[in-house]
């Protein structure tokens, strides 16, 4: 019996060390590393009110990719060009779901029959279907430069109400946010929504869209914990959905009019509303991507150009060199009467490098809005589970030291001119569109617009701040939400163009 013991003994061994040391080959990588997170509520506690700079903290602890638990969800963060890339360029086909919040109106099967952003999947044919609509049909170089006289004249418009207003403060948030919301319902409806004059009517749509960027971005208890869904503790489902139907009415009267103008008749299509109809969309349908669309191209823009104005009035150099530029290429006494020309704004190189560095220094989406892994996949010799939500920290990348070695929290234009770092979503170390499949597919209209009219208003005024303020106290604090609003509004005074 000695003898079978002492012989079945290198067998137990051998099973023993093919126990313990084969299994860790194929053993799964770890989760990204991140903070400890407490008992039931996870790192709920660790998020701040600005969650991109605890996230950017994190990041600086933890590394580029990072987890967290949020409640019952495990939240993976990327806040590097290299851990961007690996998620939307690398692994874009896995990872490129979105993660749709409770806090939306609609579950994700309807969600993913009437909506481009956030439709959960992108790999169905209507998502397919509309992105190409978007791409061929309403974003196409064709259209958007078919549309450039409509967006000229609202600029001009703009201008006409602030000479109006020489001496007195301006809102310029307001104001350029009822040319822009003006300036896409007449490529929605052919028709003005608001006017320059109806202040009270921009101010209530102004603040309807960002109180649903604010809905989206609130820490909601049944995301964290799902067992609550169905009662909406907070009612965030339940404002989301009152918002949603006070911006619907805004165009559902135009949308019903025109259904019945075209029935029994045949015209080309003369503005989105006409693409929409002749692609056989329902009513559903138009609401929720004529939402999405007045969502993406106006707080956006707004906010950027807000921004932009912000950092032209406190640098004095950088407003001086982009008024010399205007003026050195619109130098005929008939050019400075006539429109801006977008050509002729898409060919400033100061310009364009004041854009770029706001949208660098302030992306209005400071979070790329939430992936979802559709697989579990390995990012960066870490494991991303299936289903977990998916962060990309654009605010911290546009500030990461090894990237932006010249003092990246500070303005300057300058670093952008003769770079060929741009923002079509191949160059991961600047995203403020974002990338991959879910790449904003406004990027031409954005860009053309906001350089427009920061064009218009730096061109025709000289600015100042109220009472005599100096710049240099200018508030510079954030209000974060979906965009990265300033937390107090820019009130600037308009003064008549000294050059």
């Amino acid at each position: 019996m000695a003898l079978i013991y002492l012989l079945l003994l290198p067998i137990s061994i051998t099973i023993l060390v093919a126990i313990t040391v084969s299994p860790s080959k194929h053993r799964s990588p770890p989760l990204p590393p991140g903070p400890k997170p407490w008992p039931i509520i996870g790192n709920l506690p660790h998020l701040g009110k600005q969650a991109h700079i605890s996230l950017q903290h994190f990041s600086q602890l933890y590394g580029p990719l990072i987890s967290l638990r949020l409640g019952s969800q495990l939240l993976v963060v990327a806040s590097s060009p290299a851990a961007a890339a690996e998620i939307l360029r690398t692994h874009d086909r896995l990872l490129s779901a979105r993660y749709v919040s409770t806090g939306l109106p609609y579950d994700m099967m309807e969600l993913d029959r009437k909506a481009i952003v956030w439709a959960s999947n992108c790999s169905n044919d209507q998502w397919k279907a509309f992105r190409a609509m978007f791409r061929n049909q309403i974003f196409s170089t064709k259209a958007i430069e078919s549309q450039a006289a409509a967006r000229e004249r609202k600029a001009a418009e703009m201008v006409r109400f602030l000479e109006g207003k020489l001496g007195e403060s301006v809102s310029i948030g307001q104001v350029v946010f009822a040319a822009i919301f003006d300036s896409l319902s007449n490529l929605m409806l052919s028709r003005d929504c608001i006017g320059f004059e109806s202040s009270e009517t921009a101010n209530r749509l102004k603040s309807l869209i960002w109180r649903m960027m604010e809905l989206g971005t609130s820490p909601n208890l049944a995301e964290f914990f799902p067992i609550l869904k169905k009662w909406d503790p907070q009612g965030l489902r339940r404002e989301t959905f009152r918002c949603c139907n006070e911006l619907y009415s805004v165009w559902q009267p135009y949308v019903k009019e025109r259904r019945e103008r075209r029935r029994g008749e045949r015209y080309g299509a003369q503005d989105f509303l006409d693409i929409f109809l002749e692609n056989g969309l329902d009513d559903d349908q138009i609401d929720w991507l004529s939402l999405e669309l007045f969502m993406a191209g106006t707080d956006t823009n707004t906010t950027a150009i807000e921004w932009a104005m912000t950092e032209l009035i406190r640098n004095k150099g950088a407003m001086n060199k982009l008024r010399e530029e205007l003026n050195a290429e619109l130098s005929s006494p008939l050019e400075r009467k006539l429109p801006l020309d977008e050509c002729v704004v898409s060919r400033l190189p100061y310009l364009n490098a004041i854009v770029k560095e706001t949208l660098r220094l302030h992306p209005p989406g400071p979070l790329m809005l939430p992936h979802r892994a559709s697989e579990t996949c390995e990012v960066m010799n870490f494991t991303v589970p299936e289903g977990a939500k998916i962060l990309v920290n654009v605010w911290a990348i546009s500030r990461y030291p090894t990237v932006w070695e010249d003092d990246p929290t500070s303005f300057k234009p300058e670093r952008f001119i003769g770079s060929k770092v741009d923002f079509r979503g191949h160059d991961f170390e600047f995203l403020p569109f974002g990338a991959g499949r879910r790449m904003c597919p406004g990027v031409p209209l954005a860009t053309r617009q906001i350089s427009l009219i920061l064009a218009a208003i730096v061109r025709n005024f000289d600015w100042c701040l109220p009472d005599g303020k100096d710049p240099a106290e200018l508030d510079m604090n954030e209000k974060f939400g979906f965009t990265l609003q300033k937390e107090q509004p820019l009130l600037l005074v308009p003064n008549r163009c000294s050059l």
